[in-house]
C-alpha cells in the first residue's frame, strides 16, 4: 500500500514538473510577443515548486537514491556500515520530526484562518502548507519503517544489502 501511495506522490511530483514547464514558459512567450504574463506566476511557481521537491522523497528513500559519503565507511567492516546506514537513517526519522510539528502547526493555522497570497487571483495558501506537509509525513514514515526493517535483516540475517531494495519494487509495483 506504501509503494502505492509513494507512486502517487511521484507521479503528482511528475506533474507539478510538467505544470512549472508550461506555467514558466507561457510567461515567457507572453512577455516577449505581448507584453503581458499570467498573474501570480511566482506564487504558483513557489508552490509548484514545493510539491515538485518534496513529494518525491518518501520514494528517492526507499530507492536509497539520497546522497551519501561512502569514502571512509567503504573502509570500515560490513557489520560498522550496516549499523551506519541504520544511524544515518534514525537521524534522518529524529532530523524530520521537527519539520513534521512545524509542517503540522503551518498547515492548521493556514486552514483556520484561510489565509490568501497577496495577488490578482488570491490564490490560497493552505494547499502548499498541505502538499509539504504530506511529502515531509510519507518520508518520515518511510525512513521509519526502512530503519526497523534493516534492524530486523541484521540480527537475521547479519548484513543488509542496501543495493537490492528500491526502485525495483517501486518500479515493479506500477507494473
Amino acid at each position: 500500500m506504501l509503494h502505492r501511495i509513494e507512486r502517487l506522490l511521484l507521479d503528482l511530483a511528475v506533474i507539478a514538473i510538467i505544470g512549472l514547464c508550461v506555467l514558466i514558459t507561457a510567461t515567457v512567450v507572453l512577455r516577449a510577443t505581448v507584453n503581458g504574463g499570467i498573474p501570480d506566476t511566482t506564487v504558483m511557481v513557489a508552490e509548484l515548486m514545493v510539491a515538485a521537491i518534496v513529494l518525491p522523497l518518501a520514494a528517492a528513500t526507499t530507492a536509497r537514491a539520497h546522497i551519501v559519503v561512502e569514502f571512509l565507511s567503504k573502509m570500515m567492516a560490513r557489520r560498522v556500515q550496516d549499523w551506519l546506514i541504520v544511524g544515518g537513517t534514525l537521524f534522518g526519522v529524529a532530523a524530520l520530526s521537527p519539520l513534521i510539528y512545524a509542517g503540522f502547526h503551518e498547515a492548521t493555522s493556514t486552514l483556520a484562518s484561510g489565509t490568501f497570497f497577496f495577488g490578482e487571483l488570491g490564490l490560497p495558501k493552505w494547499p502548499g502548507r498541505v502538499v509539504f506537509l504530506i511529502g515531509i509525513a510519507f518520508c518520515w514514515l518511510r525512513l521509519l519503517l526502512m530503519a526497523i526493517g534493516d534492524i530486523r535483516t541484521i540480527r537475521a540475517c547479519g548484513h543488509i544489502d542496501p543495493e537490492g531494495s528500491g526502485t525495483d519494487d517501486l518500479l515493479a509495483e506500477r507494473d
